[in-house]
């Protein structure tokens, strides 16, 4: 059985991935994946009809496509019995939607007027005619829209999810994803059209990242300047992986007064600047880097582990055991905590931690800096500006985004070391693990680093740059500021379409390009927003500051 992906940056040889996926996804899964969004294509379809008409649909039909959407991004779910499930509820939502659309007059799209059969195996056969390159004679640079739109929706379900989850919403947001999901069933719509689409859910996917800061920032305060420790400490301990700040609340509540430490990983790393979570004292710290890492990382770990979002890996024999999935997140055979009535009994994870004993003596300590969210920035804005006047600060670099392990992805490490001194780099995103742990040092009274938050919190860079550009009564492309990206998943897509859709220009972009883009829609894409590939530290640097 082979399959087709190119929806990740590191897809086989820039092209895609067809024996298996190089993320660790095999060919069931990914067949399931494919009906799954064909399914929620057609929702799309009765729902943006449904939306047409006046009418609203149901929360519940928001949430589950936003999560099933979001259960297709690159290392979340591996688990094909989760995605039976999910197909089987879709095409209930699909039939359900398609009676309150009542009568269409219009020819309705195959999708939305599939049926399911009724085994996996009848699922996976059906799904070979639905997938990315179905339709052979398609032009391409239609699919490549089409795409680039379902990908930046599926980045978009993962941030309404984790806003969703702390009782944040909007509606504008919630139907945008009809209107995404439907459009890519239009024959009428022409590349303008499509190209216009990805923008618009550029500017919804700003008003998601909105609704999230609020929805973090609301529960948990604004983050401020926080060193955070990277060594270890002696005793039992849980490592929280992923986003959701939510799982990781509940498991500090969870275990006060139990002895067990509890450290983030990855994307986690910001939650130690939020006052309502770094008041527990035994959030002690983070450990280890990005998510690419953690099969090394987490090999035979005498502690618990818990995703709690993308990004998983293929669990190695040496930590199984000992590895818990929530929420979107599965592997087959891996234990998962479900929610039950709004809460989240991590008992297992908790007895497995006492059970390994954890670490038998502290290491030396070491320290790196968080929390320079928009709050704390903006709040040093008029040094900020009075510094950039006097010539102390000459630029800013915003150095970050999805890392991954493909090679050359050290460009990030060599681009960060190689900026000269009276310049600050912002950073976010796990792209920052390449070197957050390098001591830039100082200008002034203010790091050379400042550490912006996770993906998501792309958000405030971009708020820190349009307040900087309205101080200096400037647009924000005329700033002595240059975004030097990198990209791995489907959030780092939306992202990308929200800088496109606020007329940010001049990005470098790397380690390659996406394979989904076609050179005509590429061409564009230069064009218009001069996006420019990565090519080495030494010559983009001296491009940037002349």
């Amino acid at each position: 059985m082979e399959m087709f992906c190119y929806q990740c940056e590191q897809t086989a040889g820039g092209k895609g991935c067809v024996k298996m996926g190089v993320c660790g996804k095999d060919p069931e899964v990914a067949a399931l994946q494919d009906l799954l969004i064909y399914l929620l294509k057609g929702i799309g379809f009765y729902g943006q009809k449904i939306l047409e008409k006046g009418k609203k649909i149901d929360k519940e039909t928001h949430k589950f496509v936003m999560d099933a959407m979001f259960a297709t991004l690159t290392n979340v779910n591996f688990d094909a019995e989760r995605f039976v499930e999910y197909i089987n509820k879709a095409y209930k939502i699909k039939e359900n939607l398609k009676e309150l659309a009542g009568n269409i007059e219009e020819n309705i799209p195959d999708a939305a007027n599939y049926k399911i059969p009724s085994t996996k195996e009848e699922m996976i056969d059906d799904a070979k005619k639905v997938g990315v390159m179905a339709d052979e004679d398609l032009d391409q640079d239609i699919r490549s829209l089409r795409e680039l739109l379902i990908y930046g929706l599926k980045g978009m379900a993962a941030y309404a999810h984790h806003a969703y989850v702390l009782g944040k919403t909007d509606e504008t947001v919630n139907n945008f994803f009809y209107k995404g999901l439907a459009a890519t069933l239009n024959d009428n719509l022409t590349i303008d059209d499509l190209f216009n689409l990805n923008m618009e859910l550029g500017q919804v996917n700003f008003k998601c990242m909105e609704l999230l800061d609020s929805a973090n920032t609301g529960a948990y305060g604004n983050p401020e300047p926080t060193e955070v420790l990277i060594t270890k400490k002696k005793g039992p301990f849980i490592i929280v992986s992923g986003h959701d700040l939510k799982d990781l609340k509940e498991l500090l509540e969870q275990t006060e007064g139990k002895g067990i430490n509890i450290y983030t990983h990855g994307e986690m790393l910001p939650a130690h600047a939020y006052p309502e979570l770094k008041k527990y004292p035994h959030l002690v710290g983070n450990y280890g880097g990005a998510w690419q890492d953690q099969q090394k990382e987490f090999d035979n770990i005498p502690g618990a582990i818990l995703m709690t979002t993308n990004c998983l890996q293929k669990p190695r024999d040496s930590y199984k055991d000992r590895i818990f999935t929530t929420s979107i997140v599965g592997w087959p055979d891996v234990a998962h905590i479900e929610e039950v009535n709004g809460k989240k009994d991590f008992t297992p994870l908790i007895e497995k931690a006492l059970e390994l004993g954890g670490w038998q003596e502290d290491e030396e300590e070491k320290k790196i800096l968080v929390g320079f969210g928009h709050n704390t920035v903006l709040s040093l804005s008029d040094k900020i500006i009075e510094a950039v006047k006097k010539g102390d600060i000459r630029h800013f670099f915003l150095i970050g985004g999805c890392d991954g392990a493909r090679p050359g992805r050290n460009y990030y490490t060599e681009f960060a070391e190689k900026t000269p001194k009276d310049t600050i780099i912002l950073t976010l995103a796990c792209g920052k693990y390449r070197f957050n742990k390098k001591d830039f040092g100082k200008i002034g009274e203010f790091p050379r680093l400042l550490d912006v938050g996770q993906c998501n919190d792309a958000y405030s860079a971009i708020k820190i740059a349009v307040a900087l550009a309205d101080a200096f009564e400037c647009d924000v492309n005329e700033l002595p500021l240059s975004m030097i990206l990198s990209w791995y998943e489907q959030k780092a897509v939306c992202i990308l379409l929200t800088l496109l859709s606020l007329n940010i220009k001049n990005i470098y972009l790397g380690p390659t390009l996406p394979a989904f883009i076609s050179p005509n829609v590429l061409q564009v894409l230069v064009d218009k927003f001069n996006i420019k590939p990565i090519s080495n530290a030494e010559a983009d640097m001296k491009e940037i500051l002349g």
